[in-house]
């Protein structure tokens, strides 16, 4: 290999590439700003004072210590369907870009739903799986998918990376490669090469400076306002109290009665929840300081919660559960305290997770989300290339009305 050329490999692992590498690509080091009192973790490959961050935004989705997690506590394995085939592009021996990847034998656990495309393909006599996912597992954020490191020329690792992602499609004779929750620059990229467009949208809490949650509520109108001031009263009734825990204060106990809530609420829900007990464990030790987990306690034990992950700019809300139901307690625990803590912070967003229209009134606006598909077969590629012009344009129009519906004050509305 000459100094120019552009290698790729895949890797059935996470840990198979060094943690600083991986990070180097995932939040690529930029001159440090002031400490706003959040931290990469500790094997993020950021250097000089712990305490500075890096401007460019720090997602820990995509950190090697999440994927780390998720693959060493068996929750993102061969044996549950998620078989790594990382992605890296190399350029002169070194790890110059990656993308986090996963040969499935199944479509759960990615909250962009294409089963009905894996039904009628095989319908058809056709063989959907495996296919190719990347994504970060059992985690609908928006992040980025294709990583690549400062200092290197971002053009032609981008599109090694995406032609990469369509020669591993044929080696691993997979169906499809599905770039899930990709921001839009990437998704547009991807698109000029070769991959088909879909979008969704979520439900996003937005700063608009606020310097308290009387100063959020300021901006809605009167019946909202009024609303939300009601069910914070009541989710706190019955002597029900609400702990934010970070860092060292996240205890093995506090794991553990959070652990049953996601079992209570996952069996209920999905029929077999994703994560293991062991997943909690390893965030815990290597990503204490990127997590807010709510907890609600009453009668001296926990009765229900909700794990946030906190970046740079954002904080992304992800599960909930309950062992007792209150009424508005999902609302305090997993909306308001968000809320509450991002104005503290400072941070610009708070991201709720999939679906949810009930947000709205809580005063989450609709946020497009942006996939991307390369479909092998031509005819299955047709059938979805047009399915998907029908979608967008309903997305749109769906992300344009309900946003009119927020509950804000409009212009000239009294308060």
């Amino acid at each position: 290999m000459t100094s120019s050329e552009i290698s790729l490999e895949a890797v059935s692992s996470v840990s198979q590439i060094q943690a600083d590498q991986w990070d180097t690509c995932a939040t690529p080091s930029t001159d440090p700003g002031p400490d706003n009192g959040l931290h990469p973790p500790a094997s993020s490959g950021f250097t000089g004072n712990s305490c500075c961050r890096s401007t460019t935004e720090y997602n820990p989705f995509v950190s090697h210590a999440f994927f780390a997690a998720l693959e060493a506590s068996g929750s993102a394995c061969a044996r549950t369907g998620w078989a790594a085939r990382h992605l890296i592009a190399r350029l002169d021996g070194a790890i110059a870009g990656i993308v986090p990847c996963y040969l499935k034998s199944h479509s759960q656990g990615e909250y962009v739903f294409d089963r009905g495309w894996a039904d009628a393909y095989e319908r058809a006599g056709g063989r959907y799986y495996p296919k190719l996912q990347a994504s970060v597992p059992f985690t609908p954020a928006t992040g980025p998918r294709l990583l690549i490191r400062d200092g290197v020329d971002t053009e032609p690792i981008r599109g090694a990376l995406a032609a990469g992602l369509v020669a591993l499609c044929d080696a691993t004779e997979a169906s499809s490669v599905h770039v899930t929750f990709a921001p839009e620059q990437e998704w547009k990229f991807l698109a000029e090469n070769g991959f088909l467009q879909r979008t969704d949208q979520q439900f996003h809490w937005h700063n608009e400076g606020y310097g308290t949650f009387e100063d959020f509520l300021g901006s809605l109108n009167s019946r909202h306002r009024k609303a939300i001031r009601r069910e914070r009263r009541e989710a706190v009734a019955d002597g029900i109290t609400i702990h934010a825990l970070t860092g060292g204060d996240i205890t093995e106990d506090a794991w553990d009665a959070f652990f049953d809530f996601y079992m209570e609420t996952g069996s209920r829900k999905w029929g077999r929840p994703y994560l293991t007990r062991a997943f909690f464990s390893l965030v815990g030790e290597s990503m204490a300081r990127d997590v807010l987990l709510v907890m609600a306690r009453r009668n001296g034990r926990w009765i229900a919660g909700a794990i946030n992950f906190i970046g740079s700019d954002a904080l992304f809300g992800r599960n909930w559960g309950a062992v007792e139901h209150h009424p508005f307690l999902h609302f305090e625990v997993c909306y308001y305290q968000a809320i509450d803590f991002a104005i503290r912070r400072g941070l610009k967003r708070v991201e709720a997770g999939a679906q949810g229209e009930h947000k709205i009134a809580r005063g989450y606006l609709p946020q497009t989300t942006y996939s991307a598909h390369y479909i092998v077969d031509p005819g299955l590629r047709r059938a979805v290339r047009e399915y998907l012009g029908r979608e967008r344009r309903y997305v749109a129009e769906a992300v344009r009305e309900l946003t009119d519906a927020g509950p804000f004050r409009k212009t000239g509305e009294p308060s």
